[in-house]
């Protein structure tokens, strides 16, 4: 579950931007709607704990996540988040299977490459393990970053323009996929678009819309 009220974040040097209230239950989907720069991924980034908030609050999974700090939210972060970021931000230097190891490491959990490969071979990866993420289509890479965000079975998978650079065929699996996972985990889906396909395939997903800003608040 997701609640926020009274949320605003201010960057260095600029005015707060203020984002609407949204309740959401355990298992339900936010499409977060706006221009890119409107502050939709700062949202995401309040959620996940990765900033703080300038004013409200926001609750995640049961937990005020302004309440905590430093290793205590990171420990949070890892249990109950799977972020699946815009920029996948997988290592060239490690295969598939080892780029999942890096959320137990994350978590400072041993390494469950049991688990890995169950996950792998849950989302069709499973041949994938020992390539590299130069040796992956997009499509493959995003379903592995996806993998990744999964592996420790998260509350709430926060997804960051996951259609943005996809034709229409790879927009419809990418959100499939992505509802697949989440009904299979009863984990909360939220996604931050600017795609019409996205609210288009979702119309029955709570929305929150976010307004075009200006250049110098672009978030």
């Amino acid at each position: 579950m997701i609640e926020s009220r009274g949320l605003a974040y201010a960057h260095a040097g600029h005015g707060a931007l203020q984002m609407g209230d949204v309740s959401v239950a355990q298992g339900g989907t936010l499409l977060l709607r706006g221009p890119s720069g409107s502050g939709k991924s700062t949202w995401l980034a309040l959620a996940a704990g990765l900033l703080t908030p300038g004013a409200g609050e926001i609750v995640v999974a049961g937990q005020s996540v302004g309440a905590l700090r430093g290793p205590a939210r990171d420990a949070w972060r890892a249990r109950n988040i799977g972020f699946l970021p815009q920029r996948l931000h997988l290592s060239e230097a490690l295969s598939v299977a080892d780029n999942l190891a890096l959320a137990h490491f994350a978590a400072g959990r041993p390494v469950d490459r049991a688990g890995i490969h169950r996950t792998l071979d849950a989302l069709g990866l499973g041949a994938l393990a020992a390539r590299r993420p130069s040796q992956l289509s997009g499509g493959q890479a995003q379903r592995v970053a996806l993998a990744r965000a999964v592996l420790l079975q998260p509350r709430v998978i926060l997804a960051d323009e996951p259609t943005a650079s996809l034709d229409d065929t790879a927009c419809a699996e990418a959100l499939a996929l992505l509802r697949q996972t989440a009904a299979t985990l009863d984990a909360t889906l939220v996604i931050a678009t600017h795609d019409a396909r996205v609210r288009d395939a979702l119309p029955q997903a709570q929305q929150l819309a976010f307004a075009a800003v200006s250049p110098e608040r672009v978030a």
